[in-house]
């Protein structure tokens, strides 16, 4: 009997580290603002939504609000899923404070993190009160990590010494991938994200890449603190000189657009929400309903409820006053000089200005001119001194003499008539 037999083989077969886990990658580029807090917001849901296992933070930033720095910190603190912050070039001043949220640090070799002092809009350095709170909130965001605060504190204040690190007192620290590993602020350094994923133990992890949409691109443009003066100024500007102009052109075309600018932006960024949308097309309702009533209370109530818009729009209540007292000032230089070389008979104007005149040309007159009157001859009925009553062929009339003091039944004669003045003369 022949029995056929069969036999299996078996074998093992190593699999990749971290296969199965889904890990998001986020940059976090360019200039630290709202724009970019809203896109961290969204992109940071996504990866809780999906159930990530491991978010990385792909770090290229020279800093930027402090403001908006600290509403992602405390997004960054929230999350339960693992975090790492990947510096691929630099993380400076907020963009350190950023990464020092994080779980993990890693640098390329040729990154750098730190330089973290406050300075102002103007290039000066913030007061007392805003430095001793941004070391506060670097002192906290290290230890809060376990890393040692001393050295985020040298980051954010000038005064520490640490010539050791290239940083003596008068300067900021500044930290390279060695000096960061040295002090346990980076766990390592990596040329690439690869390498990356392979010291976090993700080797063979799905990757999801999210980028920002053109959407948020645009808004995080437009919602640019050096930008916002400049959209209200072209919107302030352009309406002004369209007021000027025959019809709706090019001005007004563009001041329409720089204001839609600016509340899309804003609207994208999260800063807006419609109720301010709302009180802006109010606002100018208002504003043109005052073209056809008079009284002026509803375009002030129209002005007002514009710029009521405008600062609830926007995220800083003292930026926003700056950017809309530049606009309103050179909305107000412009409507001087387009005044002065125009005048106010054209454009709008012309509509709601009445230019026709009751002209004696024309054939109107202010009172009956009594012209027949001059050479008659009459008696003062009162005292003229120089005004005063006299009757002439019995019609009682208001009379006054030629500067002298004429008595009372003098006769006097008409000598003159201007109008309603009759000027007589004695006897």
């Amino acid at each position: 009997m022949l029995v056929l037999g069969t036999f299996g083989w078996t074998g093992t077969v190593e699999s990749e580290e971290g296969a199965g886990e889904l890990v998001y990658v986020i940059p976090i580029e360019n200039e630290v603002e709202r724009g970019l807090q809203a896109f961290l917001e969204r992109a940071t849901e996504e990866a809780v939504e999906a159930n990530a296992d491991h978010i990385i933070f792909e770090i290229d930033t020279p800093g930027g609000r402090v403001d908006s720095a600290g509403q992602i910190a405390s997004m960054l603190q929230k999350l339960d899923i693992p975090t790492t912050s990947f510096i691929v070039n630099r993380a400076l001043s907020a963009g350190s404070y950023l990464a020092l949220n994080t779980d993990n640090i890693y640098m390329r070799p040729q990154a750098t993190m730190g330089a973290s002092g406050v300075i102002t809009q103007d290039g000066n350095a913030a007061d007392e009160k805003a430095q001793s709170a941004w070391l506060a909130a670097m002192r906290s965001a290290a230890e809060s990590k376990g890393r040692d605060p001393q050295y985020a504190a040298a980051m954010a204040d000038p005064d520490i010494d640490m010539p050791e690190y290239g940083a003596p007192e008068g300067e900021y620290l500044t930290l390279g991938p060695s000096e960061a590993v040295e002090v346990g602020y980076a766990e390592g350094v990596v040329n690439h994200r690869e390498a990356l994923m392979n010291q976090l133990g993700l080797s063979g992890a799905s990757i999801v890449e999210t980028e920002t949409s053109l959407a948020e691109e645009v808004a995080r443009f437009l919602t640019n603190p050096v930008v916002i003066p400049i959209l209200l100024s072209v919107a302030s500007l352009g309406l002004v000189v369209e007021l000027y102009s025959p019809g709706f052109g090019v001005a007004g075309t563009m001041g329409v657009v720089a204001l839609v600018l600016f509340f899309y932006g804003h609207i994208v960024a999260g800063l807006a929400g419609m109720e301010a949308v709302i009180l802006l097309v109010i606002g100018i309702a208002m504003i043109v309903a005052e073209f056809f009533v008079a009284g002026g209370i509803l375009g002030l109530l129209g002005i007002g409820a514009v710029v009521g818009s405008l600062f609830m729009s926007g995220y800083d209540l003292g930026h926003m006053s700056m950017s809309v007292g530049i606009a309103f000032l050179i909305a107000l230089i412009a409507a001087i000089i387009l005044f002065r070389r125009i005048g106010a008979d054209k454009g709008v104007f012309r509509h709601i200005i009445l230019k026709d005149s009751t002209a004696t040309e024309e054939g109107y007159v202010s009172s009956a001119n009594r012209l027949e009157l001059v050479g008659k001859e009459g008696i003062a009925e009162t005292p003229l001194r120089p005004a005063g009553t006299g009757i002439f062929e019995g019609e009682r009339l208001d009379v006054v003499s030629e500067g002298s003091f004429i008595g009372k039944n003098e006769k006097i004669k008409v000598v003159k008539v201007e109008g309603s003045r009759i000027v007589v003369r004695q006897i």
